[in-house]
């Protein structure tokens, strides 16, 4: 069966993107977004090496957010990186914990338009001007800069209701490597995202779609997502309690500190959980 509506208009954007290696090649197929304002809020580039990405990742394996934030205190970093707790995990997994992820960010700013709404449209005209709209003023130039590890963060226009993320694009996402989503503002189709199972952390639903309602202004820039300031190439782990965002910089020994405190707390409830007979949960076999 053929997609119709925004289904459509999405896998035509899709279909366009430059699915090629963002290493290989700096071109990204964007039109007035034409490179976002020719580059100037483009960073076409990831910031740091596929490499360094995977040794940064391999630290932060399996920790948790209560561990990360340790960390981050030990490294004075205190009440620093922590999301609003607003921004939620969609859904949880209780057993092998599937909703948490931990990954390296790729940052997109929307903003609400300054443009007039559609109007009274026939559908041919109105199927035009919404297609119009993706490709030229709230498309997914970032697409190019995901890979294996990547973790999207989304500021999105507030207090608009948008769903910027859907089930459609959100495993095109997956597709090209990305773990993890965190947006500030909202999502829609969130029962078929419960049901594919991509972790999806955001502050509630949305239901419109892009046009008429955001553009996109930045990739690859400083953006600020539940109230705190996430930086292209930092590190992002999402569990049930939420976000927090480790600066690249100091990444190195805030997953020190939290590795200690995760197998000091592993150690005790493996024990706990033998004296009381308990089976041990996945984190701790």
């Amino acid at each position: 069966m053929k997609p119709s509506g925004f289904l459509a208009v999405l896998a035509a954007a899709v279909a366009a993107a430059d699915f090629g290696s963002a290493q290989s090649s700096t071109a990204v197929s964007v039109d007035p977004a034409r490179e976002l304002r020719a580059g100037k809020n483009f960073i076409p580039t990831p910031v740091c090496s596929e490499e360094d990405d995977a040794r940064i990742l391999q630290l932060f394996g399996g920790l948790r957010v209560a561990d990360v934030t340790d960390g981050m205190d030990a490294a004075g970093l205190q009440n620093t990186g922590l999301m609003d707790p607003d921004i939620h995990p969609l859904w949880r997994d209780t057993e092998h914990y599937a909703h948490r992820f931990i990954g390296i960010a790729v940052t997109v700013r929307y903003v609400p338009t300054q443009s007039a709404p559609a109007g009274k449209m026939e559908t041919a005209q109105y199927d035009r001007w919404v297609a119009s709209w993706y490709e030229k003023k709230s498309g997914e130039p970032f697409i190019a800069l995901l890979r294996q590890g990547s973790a999207l963060v989304i500021e999105d226009a507030e207090g608009i209701d948008v769903g910027s993320i859907g089930s459609n694009n959100i495993m095109v996402w997956k597709m090209k490597g990305c773990v993890g989503v965190v947006t500030s503002a909202t999502a829609r189709d969130t029962d078929e995202i419960i049901t594919e199972k991509i972790p999806l952390y955001l502050k509630h639903v949305g239901r419109g779609i892009r046009p008429g309602r955001n553009e996109i202004e930045s990739v690859n820039k400083p953006i600020v997502c539940g109230g705190v300031t996430v930086m292209p190439g930092d590190v992002i782990v999402a569990d049930g309690e939420g976000v927090v965002v480790v600066p690249r910089a100091r990444a190195e020994e805030v997953a020190r500190y939290a590795r200690k405190i995760l197998e000091g707390d592993k150690s005790g409830r493996r024990n706990l959980y033998q004296q009381l007979g308990l089976p041990a949960d996945d984190s701790v076999k």
